[in-house]
């Protein structure tokens, strides 16, 4: 008997999205389909669109092309009811930090229509989950970042929804609390069968999702798991610091030919031919320093990153572009 695949139903689906700042576009026919109780980050250097595209889903601005349906609602034609199904996490603090953690969740709930029992445990079982039970009476102004984070997330379910969207999330937290933030993240996913949606520029957050939108200069430039992403350069990269690296550069060109050889932040990165195995990786390291031995100020070899990847797929690396515009700072 032959096994049947289920398809897992659709939380978020966009379909040849676009949109300009006057004459300039931002997002060029991007498309993707989000499932159920995934968690998916947008991925994009400062410029490549991942902004606009949050302020999209969001339901601050209004598709001029293309089709988003969230949580089962098209908009805008049915944003009042695709906003109640999703809670939204901007990357500018929206806490009143003169009220107290549990007056900022309140009034949350109020917005929602929220009185009573009812508010009153979704509001414990929350801070609970959150391990903000003990500061519930505290003003916002005494929490570190990653717990005023924490509230944010709290207020952001406090609806039930089932979509929630964050907006660099783990800006201006330390290290510690990033970690933290996530694994509530990962808890939320696992226990509440919650889809997330994360924008971010940090690439060793983006290893942490399910599946991955990769945008650059406002178009979509892969959307698949980090694992397959980082497939497509098989075998080892070896990147090079010299001062000499024209002449490197030049030699190497004529050396490998067919190679893909890159500079890359002062380095020269070669990435792997097809089917190349570790110890061809090591012997290559080694050829170089046998070459140009005393010409290499630093020479590593390492497995694909994928700022590897980004490289690969669009030419040039992971980094900001000023694409200001009447005032609009777009990431």
């Amino acid at each position: 008997m032959q096994a049947t695949t289920v398809a897992k139903e659709s939380a978020l689906s966009v379909n040849g999205l676009s949109y300009a700042y006057g004459n300039r576009a931002v997002l060029d026919r991007v498309s993707f389909q989000v499932e159920k109780g995934d968690l998916i980050g947008i991925l994009g250097p400062n410029g490549s669109g991942k902004t606009t595209l949050f302020r999209l889903l969001s339901t601050l601005y209004a598709a001029p092309s293309g089709m988003i349906t969230l949580a089962g609602y098209v908009y805008p034609a049915q944003a009042a009811a695709a906003r109640r199904r999703m809670g939204i996490v901007f990357q500018s603090p929206s806490l009143d930090k003169k009220l107290t953690v549990a007056e900022n969740v309140f009034h949350q709930g109020h917005l929602y229509g929220l009185r009573g029992n009812e508010l009153r445990k979704r509001v414990e079982d929350l801070l609970r989950l959150f391990g903000m039970e003990e500061r519930a009476g505290d003003l916002v102004e005494t929490l570190s970042g990653g717990q005023q984070r924490r509230v944010e997330i709290a207020k952001a379910l406090l609806h039930e929804p089932e979509l929630l969207l964050l907006d660099e999330p783990s800006t201006g937290i330390d290290p510690v609390a990033r970690r933290d933030f996530w694994r509530h993240l990962f808890a939320l996913k696992e226990q509440k069968g919650l889809t997330i949606l994360v924008t971010t520029h940090l690439l060793d957050e983006a290893e942490r999702c399910d599946r991955l939108l990769i945008l650059d200069r406002g178009k979509r430039v892969a959307w698949e798991t980090p694992s397959r992403l980082r497939a497509l350069i098989p075998g080892s990269v070896l990147s090079i610091r010299s001062p000499k690296l024209s002449e490197i550069e030049g030699e190497l060109k004529q050396l490998w030919a067919g190679r893909l050889i890159r500079r890359v932040d002062g380095m020269l990165r070669i990435e792997p031919r097809s089917e190349e195995s570790v110890e061809d990786a090591m012997r290559d390291a080694a050829s170089l320093l046998q070459r140009f031995g005393a010409e290499v100020t630093a020479l590593t070899v390492s497995q694909p990153s994928l700022e590897d990847v980004f490289l690969h797929l669009t030419g040039h690396h992971f980094e900001s572009q000023n694409t200001e515009s009447n005032g609009i700072s777009d990431q």
